[in-house]
């Protein structure tokens, strides 16, 4: 596996895009500066991948920019996608020594890393650290568990609704811009990508997003680039309330 390390010196915390929903995000200013000691920026090129499963992790990390997947294999060879890495989600696990699954950069990825063992001891001494991870933990088994209804009970159109959901709505979260009126963004998933994490064919899945595009609930310019023209809309088609439930 190659891998470069990023000199990003010019991304400081305070202007980290993802600042507000990092593992950091209720840290002070001397807390920062502790964890600015333990931490460095690598970059992934898409499709390469950033650990296997069962590998040793000397490191946890922040999702900066791009997106990966987390993927499963079983014991006859097939793999199964099981869960998405956005901007701002938390890689590895502390305590754990190694990698529970593949983690696969899907897009040109930047994460900021934290020496494992330097970090496990800043979660003791730092308040602040640990309650956002355990925040972020939860979030994390309430989007599980959506997840476990979408793929059980949901339709196909209203599986790709509610993906295309978690996608606008982590995106408008990250912009810092409301889910009210337009939201823009780009796919960071192909269609492939997308039938192999919802559980569908290929076919299925342009098939269903020819129908929204069709219907109006979302707006598509070449394969990638979306505009969702009502939010609550959306939502309808992906069979939520228009709260949004737990979708994060």
């Amino acid at each position: 596996m190659q891998m470069q390390d990023m000199q990003l010196t010019h991304l400081e915390c305070g202007t980290c895009p993802i600042r507000h929903r990092a593992v950091c995000a209720r840290c002070d200013a001397d807390e920062l500066a502790q964890l600015a000691q333990i931490k460095y920026y690598r970059s992934y090129q898409a499709g390469q991948t950033i650990i296997w499963s069962g590998d040793r992790m000397d490191f946890v990390a922040s999702v900066v920019t791009g997106i990966a997947t987390l993927t499963q294999t079983l014991e006859d060879g097939r793999r199964q996608m099981v869960g998405l890495l956005l901007p701002s989600d938390f890689v590895g696990r502390p305590g754990r020594s190694n990698a529970a699954y593949d983690v696969t950069a899907t897009t040109d990825l930047v994460m900021c890393c934290f020496r494992k063992k330097p970090f496990e001891d800043i979660m003791v001494t730092t308040p602040h650290v640990a309650q956002r991870l355990l925040e972020m933990t939860l979030d994390e088994l309430d989007a599980a568990r959506e997840w476990m209804l979408l793929l059980g009970r949901k339709t196909a159109r209203e599986k790709i609704a509610s993906l295309l959901a978690i996608i606008a709505r982590r995106d408008a979260t990250l912009r810092l811009k409301a889910t009210k009126g337009a939201i823009v963004f780009d796919l960071p998933l192909t269609r492939e990508e997308m039938a192999d994490y919802l559980g569908l064919t290929l076919e299925t899945v342009s098939r269903q997003i020819s129908a929204l595009k069709r219907d109006g609930v979302i707006q598509l310019e070449g394969k990638r680039h979306v505009t969702i023209p009502d939010f609550d809309q959306l939502l309808e088609e992906a069979g939520d309330d228009s709260d949004g439930g737990p979708l994060n």
